[in-house]
């Protein structure tokens, strides 16, 4: 089963910028489908495989940071290709 997974890391200190771009280079180096946009970066593949990666990206991310927020959504299916028709 594939997902889309949508992710907004936000540090929640003065010094935000490095563990944002640290995290999205992670996530650019997994060898998954990566899209980004100025809000928020999207995942794209297997469940099994996403999720156990981003358990482990997301408690790095965590532990580099003292107090930080992730937003996460998932989607029951590989969104990668979607384009809007209107």
């Amino acid at each position: 089963m594939n997902i889309s997974v949508e992710l907004t890391l936000s540090p929640l200190q003065d010094t935000f910028e490095e563990p944002i771009i640290h995290f999205i280079k992670r996530l650019r180096e997994s060898g998954f489908t990566v899209m980004e946009n100025p809000l928020s970066t999207q995942i794209y593949g297997p469940y099994d495989e996403i999720m156990s990666f981003l358990t482990t990206e997301i408690r790095l991310a965590f532990e580099r940071s003292e107090n930080v927020l992730l937003h996460m959504k998932i989607v029951k299916t590989d969104r990668s290709d979607y384009e809007p028709n209107y």
